[in-house]
């Protein structure tokens, strides 16, 4: 199978997504968000949304013409999926078959549906992945692994397969930059970054710098918009326990009814639950994110104000070649 015929197939696997009916829409959704309350109907859609955006023919075209596959030669990879946001390892299932090797994949059982979803209906419109995609329960005799998972399982990993060429990826998290200057409409679409997906995926902010005496008024009355997200049961029941845990231990913390803003120094907040630091300048805030760096996923800020950073609301809409911890899967591939 040529480059070209894999990147049309993944070019009407993307037409195929965007034009499902709203029966089959009830179903896939039904049928996943029975394996995780996490997905719900409005996550679910933002991936596949995202996920039809990437499947551009002349964006993959593009993409992959930066590298050279090796045609002849096709190897077992195996990938070990994370499950936090709906579909979060389909761009390693792109990665594997677009270089034209064959993909092992053990999924997560909190997002197995719409993967298994997504294999089939490549399969549908091209029959030669049909014996390309194969999901198992152990990654075993694989010639190179991809896994993703938290600090203390990719200690595991670097130890299993300390012997096999792999990206083992290891647990972050994104965060935001307020200057103290932003309209109150840019505060909102912060709000995207922060509650898309109830903040479970390492590009959802979870921490937030602002300068020194910052009111955090404005920003919290801009958030009101999210209030909604506090009627999924298992989000409110986050909320009620950090917010316990907040004042047992007698820490400061602002309370919108739905989320918590408490000053930590640390990077990942749980869930219902963002921190925030003060910096005394530029110089301040350059330090304390440079000291965070390979911990954190992307950043966000006010028009892309801040070096390297997304505009706030677009953290959930990464280039396809923007990789994860900034590893080139691709070039990777390419040298198997």
């Amino acid at each position: 199978m040529t480059i070209k015929k894999r990147i049309a197939a993944f070019h009407q696997l993307g037409e195929k997504i965007g034009a499902l009916s709203a029966e089959d829409k009830a179903f896939l959704f039904q049928e996943t968000a029975n394996e995780n309350p996490w997905f719900t109907s409005d996550n679910i859609q933002l991936a596949l949304d995202g996920i039809a955006f990437f499947l551009n023919y002349d964006a993959l075209e593009k993409w992959c013409g930066k590298y050279t596959f090796r045609e002849t030669v096709s190897k077992k990879i195996g990938i070990a999926m994370a499950g936090n946001i709906p579909l979060v390892g389909f761009h390693d299932f792109l990665c594997v078959l677009l270089s034209n090797h064959q993909l092992v994949a053990k999924l997560s059982s909190n997002d197995s549906v719409l993967m298994k979803f997504i294999a089939k209906t490549l399969i549908e419109i091209e029959k030669d992945f049909e014996n390309r995609i194969h999901f198992e329960e152990r990654l075993k005799n694989v010639d190179a692994v991809i896994a993703t998972g938290s600090d203390n399982t990719s200690r595991y990993f670097e130890y299993y397969f300390r012997n096999t060429p792999h990206i083992i990826r290891k647990n972050r998290t994104s965060c935001a930059v307020i200057l103290g200057e932003e309209a109150p409409n840019e505060f909102e679409l912060l709000g995207r970054d922060i509650f898309t997906y109830f903040g479970l995926g390492c590009r959802n902010v979870s921490k937030i710098f602002v300068p020194e005496n910052f009111d955090f008024t404005p920003l919290l009355k801009n958030w009101e918009n999210y209030q909604p997200i506090i009627h999924h049961h298992k989000y409110a029941n986050n909320y009620d326990y950090q917010k316990s845990i907040l004042l047992i231990n007698q820490i400061p913390f602002y309370d919108s009814g739905f989320v918590l803003l408490t000053p930590n120094t640390n990077l990942v907040s749980p869930i219902s639950t963002v921190y925030y630091e003060t910096y005394s300048d530029l110089n301040d805030l350059d330090s304390k994110i440079n000291q965070q760096h390979d911990k954190i996923q992307c950043i966000v800020s006010a028009r892309a104000w801040y070096k390297q950073s997304f505009p706030f609301g677009k953290a959930q809409l990464p280039a396809i070649d923007d990789y994860a911890d900034g590893i080139d899967t691709m070039d990777f591939l390419s040298k198997i």
